[in-house]
């Protein structure tokens, strides 16, 4: 039997998904779930309306494009066929000559990697861009014209495409998967976890477990929000242990962000299995960056834990061009697809009905408390999952892959907000409680917290 013959596999779905487009909708997403239908035979493809409410925010327009690129001269110095991270995701259409003074201010590159093209997104706010190397930047003449064309078009009533798999066990209660979709040309963030939760699908559809198994393909943030808007009654009823996955195909150790109090069910969990490898990590959930977010709000209250392996934002590689098919290899796929079969059996294993979800309480008893006027303000989120801040004109409408600090603090006052106190907030998080009070107070202003003394 051929060596990693399960990562072989893995791998050659990759390759196949790799030069697709996929971002928050469009056909390039569909196209994908096809293609992952192929390994899970269960997967079924939900359609999620444009405009659409979702708790605070609402499905975008479906976007897909035709063409993308820059000519100088008649040449293509940027092209989207060539690499769909060349395009700022949700450009809109243009078709113009312009100088290169114009043309520089919808460039984006990175300093830091000039051999690495960005991957750039713009998804509630129209705007147009492209992405290159730094080092093909700096050789622009700024002496020329260039010609500028994006065949991109938006549609109102398109819609979003999310991936649904129940593999029903003896139980009604489920193991609770997933992962994201929405990336595209970026092999380790996102096409390795999709791939080795379809091949997980197709292995436990022919065995029988005790605990079934709910396995998501979603598009970050807007995609969980939609789902947990329609579904989160049904979940939160049969939910023992969940876990998303991310950044799950490099050479780094397996790693896990825990829950938000860090004492639940899923957390024992994925703590046991880490413990079985000599090199782990186990991040805070003030580390948190994708689903796990939403999942772990206050108002959903899902404790469910990140799995991956370099975590996102950590390597190198992370959100450029470098992200391609040379980041993993087979070996590394069979290892990562085994730790998730590891995880689902540990908690088939324990199949008790029970649910050991302990209270957040517990996690401040051991907490060194020294008296301060910000001991009796509690603090209450009044969103289900996180707000929509860009069009409160309190977070970025492009995308960047770090956090300001006041940014760092707004979203973690936010995911605090079970009534606790800014206190406690600070102790968790190290920060002076006043700096926490001052975001505090700006979040009180949108009417997206209540603070209570």
């Amino acid at each position: 039997m051929k060596k990693y013959q399960q990562g072989e596999k893995i791998y050659k779905k990759i390759k196949q998904l790799f030069p697709i487009n996929r971002s928050l909708t469009g056909n390039g997403n569909r196209k994908s779930l096809k293609i992952l239908q192929k390994i899970s035979k269960k997967l079924k493809i939900l359609e999620y309306m444009s405009g659409q409410s979702v708790y605070d925010w609402k499905i975008p327009s479906e976007w897909n494009v035709k063409d993308a690129y820059v000519k100088c001269n008649g040449k293509k110095i940027i092209d989207f066929k060539k690499n769909n991270l060349h395009l700022v995701s949700y450009s809109e259409p243009v078709n113009k000559t312009i100088s290169f003074k114009e043309l520089n201010n919808h460039l984006h590159s990175i300093k830091k990697y000039p051999k690495s093209i960005p991957y750039i997104t713009s998804y509630y706010k129209r705007r147009w861009g492209f992405c290159l190397e730094h080092q093909k930047r700096q050789k622009l003449e700024k002496s020329k014209n260039y010609e500028v064309y994006i065949d991109s078009d938006f549609k109102k009533n398109g819609h979003m495409s999310i991936g649904e798999i129940l593999i029903k066990g003896k139980s009604n209660k489920e193991i609770l998967l997933s992962t994201n979709i929405c990336h595209p040309s970026m092999v380790n963030n996102e096409l390795c976890a999709p791939v080795i939760l379809a091949y997980v699908a197709n292995y436990f559809s022919k065995i029988e477990t005790y605990f079934s198994l709910r396995i998501l393909f979603l598009p970050e943030t807007i995609g969980s929000i939609a789902y947990l808007n329609k579904n989160l009654k049904i979940i939160k009823k049969n939910f023992r242990a969940g876990f998303h996955v991310t950044c799950f195909g490099d050479k780094g150790e397996f790693s896990m962000i825990s829950t938000k109090y860090n004492n639940s069910y899923s957390d024992l969990v994925a703590k046991k299995i880490l413990k079985s490898f000599s090199e782990y990590n186990v991040f805070k959930f003030q580390n948190c960056g994708s689903d796990e977010r939403q999942y772990n709000f206050p108002g959903i209250n899902l404790p469910v834990v990140t799995l991956t392996k370099t975590r996102f934002g950590k390597f190198k590689e992370y959100h450029t061009s470098k992200d391609n098919l040379s980041i993993t290899n087979p070996k590394n796929l069979e290892k990562s697809f085994d730790f998730i079969i590891k995880i689902i059996e540990l908690v088939n294993f324990e199949n008790k009905e029970e649910v050991i979800n302990r209270s957040k309480i517990k996690n401040f008893r051991d907490l060194k408390k020294k008296k301060t006027k910000y001991d009796k303000i509690k603090i209450f989120s009044l969103t289900k999952c996180e707000p929509f801040l860009s069009k409160r004109n309190l977070y970025r409408d492009v995308s960047t892959n770090f956090l300001t600090k006041d940014e760092f603090i707004m979203f973690n006052l936010l995911y605090y907000g079970d009534g606790i106190s800014i206190s406690n907030i600070a102790q968790i998080l190290l920060i002076e409680p006043s700096k926490i009070h001052k975001i505090a107070k700006i979040l009180d202003k949108n009417r997206l917290i209540r603070k209570i003394s």
